[in-house]
């Protein structure tokens, strides 16, 4: 499990390597990840967008941006949580995830939060990250 705290904002993610969506002949390898959103502040937040940074294990890097989360930008009250679960192919089996939320507070607040930097393995790979 990997974790980032950002202004009393708990970001995890837990992510799964699905073989049964992957194919090593084809060169497609595919991870699910879930994320749970903990608001343990005292300010009632939105999530407005989302910039996601996904490098594969050859160091190609993608970025994606966009409205909200799964179709959603829920509002999170203090000691509320959100979870959800999404995925990402690669075209190798190792790589990388990272990214922000961009959150908006009930006084009109714009700021961003930290999504933990994540590892995308293959169960047959050994990697850590430093």
């Amino acid at each position: 499990m990997y974790r980032a705290v950002t202004r009393q904002i708990v970001v995890t993610v837990q992510p799964n390597f699905m073989p049964e969506r992957s194919s090593a002949e084809k060169g497609q390898y595919f991870w699910s990840y879930t994320i749970v959103i903990v608001n343990a502040g005292p300010e009632t937040v939105q999530l407005k967008t989302r910039h996601w940074i996904i490098t594969d294990g050859s160091g190609r890097q993608q970025e994606v941006r966009g409205e909200g989360v799964v179709g959603e930008q829920p509002v999170l009250g203090p000691g509320e949580r959100f979870e959800y679960t999404s995925g990402v192919p690669l075209p190798t089996p190792s790589g990388f995830m990272t990214g922000r939320y961009q959150m908006v507070s009930e006084a009109g607040d714009r700021f961003e939060i930290d999504i933990p930097l994540f590892s995308l393995d293959h169960p047959d790979t050994n990697r850590t990250i430093n």
